[in-house]
């Protein structure tokens, strides 16, 4: 099956709702535009159900405009961030779709960004967990290359709130890409460092369902593996602040 009707089969809520048209003549132009041997091929019929979850296509095709967002907001694409993309796209979506995304990134990287389309329809068709991934996702494109400048820092910003991700929780992923201090334990669980050992343990708690791997499994092999990750950290932040509480 190639690329173009994988994406195009697809495009439920990129064609649903509110339509993104610029959304959809980015992977329109860029990807019929390359069919084999002038074959043109249509999307399917709009469809009207608003509350479905989000397919691979879907997902792929939102995060790509996504990526290009943070890889553009310094003025500059690095080979760090290049590579983090390359990979996660190779492990989430295999060799020969990773492929074809990166050449509709290109793509996307040369045009105007529809950011808040984008999230908007991300946010109607994805859970809590899953947008948290999504974020979780975009801050290590933004660490890649060793560090995060203002314009990084204000496109993740803007994103998390077209997301619906409170500020609590993007720093809480963002402490997650930080060292082992202290601090970085007690954002990473949302809690304050002067929190008592109960309040500590409830905000655990809260975070253990919050970033459960579960929570994700179905949008993918990557993902899975980094909301894994991600729920390690959380483990790792309250042994952390349990072992400086002597508790």
């Amino acid at each position: 099956m190639s690329y173009t009707k994988w994406i195009f089969g697809s495009l439920g809520f990129a064609l649903s709702g509110t339509p993104i048209g610029a959304l959809v003549g980015f992977a329109l132009g860029a990807l019929v535009d390359g069919v084999r041997g002038g074959e043109r091929e249509e999307a399917p019929p709009q469809r009207q159900d608003t509350q479905r979850q989000a397919t691979a296509g879907d997902l792929a095709l939102s995060l790509v405009v996504l990526t290009a967002a943070v890889m553009k907001a310094d003025g500059r694409s690095t080979q760090n961030e290049l590579g983090h993309v390359r990979r996660f796209f190779a492990q989430q979506f295999g060799p020969q779709h990773s492929a074809e995304l990166l050449r509709l990134l290109r793509d996307v990287l040369q045009r105007d960004i529809p950011l808040r389309q984008v999230c908007d329809q991300m946010r109607a068709h994805l859970s809590h967990p899953e947008r948290l991934q999504v974020m979780h996702y975009l801050i290590g494109l933004a660490h890649a290359d060793g560090r995060v400048d203002s314009a990084e820092r204000d496109v993740l910003q803007r994103i998390a709130a077209y997301l619906g991700i409170s500020d609590k929780d993007l720093a809480s992923l963002d402490a997650m890409f930080r060292g082992p201090a202290p601090s970085a334990a007690y954002r990473i669980l949302e809690v304050d460092p002067a929190a008592s050992d109960e309040e500590v343990k409830k905000a655990y708690r809260r975070a253990v369902m919050k970033h459960h791997p579960d929570k994700v499994a179905h949008l993918g092999e990557e993902f899975q593996r980094s909301a894994a990750d991600k729920f390690k950290k959380v483990q790792e932040a309250y042994e952390r602040i349990q072992q400086e509480r002597g508790t």
